[in-house]
């Protein structure tokens, strides 16, 4: 049996992280959960929005699934997310975003990986606040060292991109490519501006492009990328992005196929990974059995294949494609009107996917 940590979050996560664990557990998979908790509702219970005990279980484990967790905008806690990747080193956070038959959207047989470095960038943290000592100090030195003048007024986030952090994470993208028969890697930056940040990931893209020659490698400017993308998504295949760009296109790429309801995503390291949705945790639909399992429960689907578990992932990816192809037990969002009176709730719809996997 493989132990699994499976974070519930908050919001709508406990309730979508327990359908997605009916439905893997239905696949056969030998696996064990370990139930953890992170979010807002711990932290009113034990002043931490994520225990020490989580992070454990997760490093003991090497695996975990987690259900989404709410990050306030502008203050309170960092994101919970971003930390557990920094915390474990999860430098890669892979975002399939594929065409289910079923669902609506203006593409079709969209078939993108996104691969974002997730430990550096503008990400990393390192943020001094307006008007802090500190920051005063910062802006003292700029002000000695550079051609620009900085108002005392600024706040400052720090940008490090690093020769070893895109190496690992071009490299990942391009054994990704080379493992799942994938033709083309796109390493997108802003090098035409930012010389010595996006410079630096452009140059290095380029030497370790070298080391895969059967594998066709391009570079695309981030504004562009996005146009390109909308234009024709049809000549991309795996694109691999620093931070910062890698979570803005990312959720363009899952608006090309329906929306982050059917994006799930990966975030692996050397010693674990953690699977997750793109979605957040709409704490305004907690508790209601009424949103949309299927980003979660096709995060489940990465997790069994980077478990080594590819006929389960495979009649999971498959049940669950049934039923929205079907288009009878799924959520209010999957419906052609969103009003319609026979959508399913969360629970329903899982209910739906495990029949369709015990009869194949």
């Amino acid at each position: 049996m493989t132990k699994v940590t499976l974070i519930t979050g908050d919001g709508i996560g406990p309730e979508i992280a327990e359908a997605t664990r009916r439905c893997v557990d239905a696949t056969g998979a030998a696996l064990e959960w370990e139930t953890a908790e992170a979010g807002i509702d711990v932290m009113a219970r034990l002043g931490t929005p994520l225990p020490e005990s989580t992070i454990d279980s997760v490093r003991k484990n090497g695996i975990a699934l987690k259900a989404p967790i709410t990050t306030p905008v502008g203050t309170g806690f960092r994101s919970i997310n971003v930390y557990l990747r920094q915390a474990l080193d999860l430098y890669a956070c892979v975002r399939p975003c594929k065409s289910y038959k079923g669902v609506r959207s203006k593409y079709s047989d969209i078939d993108l990986v996104v691969v974002r470095e997730n430990t550096e960038d503008l990400y990393a943290g390192i943020e001094f606040a307006k008007g802090a000592d500190e920051t005063g100090e910062l802006i003292d030195w700029l002000n000695a060292h550079s051609k620009r003048v900085i108002s005392k007024t600024t706040g400052i986030s720090i940008k490090p991109i690093s020769v070893e952090g895109t190496e690992r994470i071009v490299r990942y993208a391009f054994d990704y490519a080379r493992k799942m028969g994938r033709r083309k890697v796109t390493s997108v930056h802003k090098a035409n501006i930012m010389k010595f940040t996006d410079g630096l990931w452009l140059e290095v893209s380029r030497e370790v492009a070298k080391s895969y020659p059967e594998i066709e490698f391009e570079d695309r400017i981030v504004d562009n990328m996005c146009m390109q993308l909308i234009q024709k998504p049809e000549l991309y295949d795996v694109i691999v992005l620093p931070n910062l760009y890698g979570d803005i296109l990312s959720d363009l790429c899952a608006g090309l196929v329906g929306g982050l309801g059917v994006a799930p995503g990966a975030n692996i390291g050397l010693k674990g990974a953690i699977f997750e949705a793109t979605h957040g945790s709409a704490p305004k639909y907690a508790g209601q059995n009424k949103v949309n399992p299927t980003a979660v429960i096709l995060s489940g689907v990465l997790m069994l294949r980077h478990l080594g578990m590819v006929s389960e992932a495979e009649r999971l990816e498959k049940a669950v494609a049934s039923v929205i192809a079907e288009g009878k037990y799924v959520t209010y969002d999957l419906k052609e009107d969103r009003n319609d009176p026979s959508a399913v709730g969360t629970s329903e719809m899982a209910d739906a996917i495990i029949s369709r996997i015990a009869t194949g």
